[in-house]
């Protein structure tokens, strides 16, 4: 009964630290994840390396076309963006 009475502060600790570390983490990479899956074309995104573009092509392979300037596209992996800062309307 003295050794569950010694392992009890530790599993009050991992409790708490699953419920304010863990947990939220996971909530965030599910969002981020949902965010990264709804982009589509004419959405304004900003990288993780800071870079502000509009989404031109959403290709299959987890990587998407954005123009930064006129006429200047770069590929990019889909799960770098870091922020959408205008969604499109869906087309009809």
């Amino acid at each position: 009964m003295e050794a569950f009475g010694q392992f009890i502060p530790l599993i009050l600790i991992f409790g708490i630290m699953y419920f304010l570390l863990i947990r939220p983490q996971q909530k965030k990479v599910k969002e981020h994840a949902a965010m990264v899956s709804a982009l589509r074309r004419g959405d304004q995104v900003v990288t993780q390396g800071g870079l502000i573009g509009k989404v031109t092509k959403v290709k299959d392979d987890n990587e998407i076309e954005v123009e930064l300037a006129e006429g200047v596209k770069v590929r990019v992996v889909q799960n770098t963006i870091a922020h959408v800062l205008s969604k499109t309307e869906p087309a009809k």
